[in-house]
């Protein structure tokens, strides 16, 4: 996540919880759960991310096997067509997420700042 918006040098930091050999949630699954939760589909989501609707449903399966209790509900299709809806769980999970990243940007500012100073390309502003 970048956190300047002029041109020139950014930070970008990448928080993922990793479970065995499994990244139980990241930034890309957190863009998942959002996309879902706003859609109620995992196949829009998908395409909204540009993505294929199989990857979209890894990291569904992934999220939820890492989890104790599933993160992502999925109703079958059918004749009133299936969707995808977070769990209260799976909505904390997003929350305390997003959380973790947006404190971790406002402490790093200060230093961040300094850091960025001293590069050798600094766009004037």
């Amino acid at each position: 996540m970048p956190l300047s918006t002029t041109a020139g040098p950014t930070l970008q930091f990448r928080f993922r919880v990793r479970l065995g050999d499994d990244v139980a949630l990241g930034p890309g699954k957190a863009d998942l759960l959002e996309r879902i939760a706003s859609t109620g589909s995992i196949s829009e989501a998908a395409r909204q991310l540009e993505m294929s609707y199989m990857r979209a449903w890894t990291l569904v399966q992934t999220m939820n096997r890492c989890f104790r209790e599933p993160v992502v509900v999925v109703n079958r299709g059918g004749a009133d067509r299936g969707g995808a809806l977070l769990s209260p769980f799976g909505t904390k999970i997003l929350e305390l997420y997003r959380t973790m990243e947006a404190e971790s940007k406002a402490c790093i500012q200060q230093p961040w700042s300094e850091l960025r100073s001293m590069l050798l390309v600094h766009p004037s502003e």
